[in-house]
């Protein structure tokens, strides 16, 4: 698709601006928060593993549940947000990620603290998706590459607050006052989406849902998985996403002190950078994205690309230790999962209507946490079954890349004809549309 055939307005657009913006900005608060909470262990693996005495297989298992949770409640989480809209589906994530961000700082054993961290995912799964259905609904359907992307940097500013403030807060205040402190945002953007969000503006109520029930539940997902650009969303989510959520939701504070003999402030600022990069690259994709559609595919796979040379070029590396200037481009290239991962959702928004965006997006969703929650084990794994090899631990990213890039391959001709055939249907029905 061409950057004038992707600014086509569709019939009945709701028309974006301010309030929208402000509207949508509550949802994202949302989303601000909950990926605080989700990263606040990737700055706390080491200290969790002495608080609670565990070994790298039983660490990586807070993060393996967490995303195991996330990632088995994307379609359902899709589902309500379609039944149900995006403000009561906020409204039970900030309860439950709050409450298990609470237990966490609480827990007096590990099984109360992983207790709270399947809460916690669980709650987190029922944000990003139901801040995707209020940008549908609040903004053009031309704007929805840029404000899927916008939403992820904004996440990514909540990694941010996890490297830099929650970091800083354990090694000053302590493990309890920080995980108590950093849960009263929760109960703040709870007031703030209780009060002040809508799910749509006046005059574009979406039609009344149908008759919910097991059939229908399995019809929204027959025909959402049946559409090629869903199932290449989720690829590329899948293949995309995972290399940088493995490092900065837990493995990468160990694998930069203990593998590559950096203090903690210098490896802090490495996951820093990678959220930066992130936050720039993301900007960056969007407009590319939105003007140019058929810059999708290639800048998916680039990123891939690009991810599997640095990590081959760094676990590689004559001697123990990577030098610091292929750690910072590492840390660069990491940066762009996040928005590539992103891409996904470009493929699966078209490819469904309005009445599906959420068991769509959730399917979509789905794809890079179980790929994330994958590595996570496998490197736990690797770890404990070769005395912290880390050079091996990490090689398992290759496999993952290696099976989404052939996914990927396979279906985007697919998908790129569906779209066509799409693109068509709706230019003429704008073009029959009464004044």
């Amino acid at each position: 698709m061409s950057g004038s055939a992707a600014a086509v307005s569709l019939p009945g657009d709701p028309p974006g601006g301010r309030r929208a913006a402000a509207v949508w900005g509550i949802g994202v608060a949302v989303y601000f928060v909950a990926v605080i909470f989700r990263t606040s262990l990737g700055v706390a693996g080491l200290d969790a593993a002495d608080r609670f005495g565990v070994n790298a297989s039983a660490l990586s298992t807070f993060s393996i549940l967490q995303l195991l949770v996330y990632a088995g409640m994307q379609i359902p989480v899709g589902l309500m947000v379609d039944r149900l809209g995006a403000k009561k589906v906020l409204t039970i994530g900030v309860v439950l990620f709050t409450v298990g961000q609470l237990g966490f700082a609480l827990s007096p054993s590990y099984g109360t603290a992983l207790a709270s961290r399947a809460l916690l995912g669980c709650g987190d799964a029922m944000t990003f998706i139901s801040v995707l259905r209020l940008g549908s609904r609040w903004f053009p359907a031309r704007r929805g590459p840029l404000i899927g992307q916008v939403a992820a940097l904004f996440g990514m500013a909540g990694n941010l607050v996890s490297t830099l403030v929650i970091a800083r807060m354990l090694h000053t205040v302590g493990w309890t006052a920080t995980f108590v402190g950093s849960a009263m945002a929760g109960v703040v953007v709870l007031v703030l989406l209780s009060l002040f969000l809508s799910d749509h503006p006046e005059g574009h109520e979406p039609p009344p849902a149908q008759h919910a029930g097991p059939a229908f539940v399995r019809k929204q997902i027959a025909e959402s998985w049946r559409e090629p650009g869903t199932r290449l969303g989720m690829w590329v989510h899948f293949t995309t996403q995972f290399p940088a959520m493995v490092f900065l939701l837990l493995w990468g504070m160990p694998f930069l002190v203990e593998a590559q003999g950096l203090t903690r402030e210098a490896a802090g600022g490495l996951l820093t950078l990678v959220v930066l990069s992130n936050m720039l690259v993301g900007l960056v994709y969007g407009q590319v994205i939105a003007r140019h559609h058929a810059a999708r595919v290639p800048l998916a796979l680039g990123t891939v690309g690009a991810t599997a040379t640095l990590w081959a070029v760094t676990l590689a590396y004559p001697g123990e230790q990577a030098p610091m200037w292929l750690l910072i481009t590492l840390c660069t290239v990491l940066g762009a999962c996040g928005p590539a991962s992103m891409i996904g959702f470009d493929f699966a928004r078209p490819a469904n209507p309005p009445e599906r965006q959420g068991t769509a997006s959730g399917i979509v969703n789905m794809g890079g946490f179980v790929a994330s929650m994958t590595t996570l084990l496998a490197v736990g794994v690797l770890l404990d079954a070769t005395g912290d090899n880390y050079r091996i631990a990490f090689a398992s990213v290759f496999v993952l890349e290696a099976l989404g890039i052939t996914q990927i391959l396979r279906l985007r001709a697919r998908a790129a004809r569906r779209e066509r055939e799409r693109l068509v249907a709706s230019r003429v029905e704008a073009v029959h549309v009464p004044a």
